[in-house]
């Protein structure tokens, strides 16, 4: 099932996040994954409409990360996640496709507010960046 896919080597981080999502943006998690490789074959499998990505994972970079799963899938959002914002700003993030960079140092609710501006549907469009290609955001979902 569809949603969105948190991709980091912490599995506190990723717990946390799980719960936050489900419990307060209306989003459901569809999977997780503690590596870049598993991001790409998780995401293969389970089509997710957004990856929240930490940039610093075993095997590869979150960038990295972000480069091959645009590839496979061309629609997904991508949002990097991490301790490191300030080395990665929005300019450089656009060269890997990362559509946000969010500091994990910055609230929770911030998080939950690009979210909801990625995935929500604004008159008949796809978030912040019009996106027309059929993806619509998945809420509510029963699990």
């Amino acid at each position: 099932m569809p949603g969105i896919l948190i991709v980091d080597d912490n599995a506190n981080i990723r717990h946390l996040l799980h719960s936050f999502i489900e419990s307060t943006t209306g989003f459901k998690v569809c999977g997780e994954a503690e590596n870049g490789a598993q991001a790409l074959e998780r995401a293969k499998k389970l089509q997710p409409d957004l990856v929240l990505l930490d940039l610093t994972l075993p095997g590869m970079t979150g960038t990295e990360a972000a480069t091959a799963l645009k590839l496979k899938l061309p629609h997904v959002k991508i949002i990097l996640f991490t301790f490191h914002a300030d080395g990665v700003n929005q300019s450089l993030a656009s060269t890997f496709n990362i559509d946000r960079v969010i500091s994990k140092s910055e609230s929770i609710r911030t998080l939950g507010e690009h979210l909801k501006a990625l995935l929500t549907p604004v008159s008949g469009q796809m978030g912040l960046e019009g996106v027309t290609d059929g993806q619509t955001a998945r809420r509510d979902r029963p699990s």
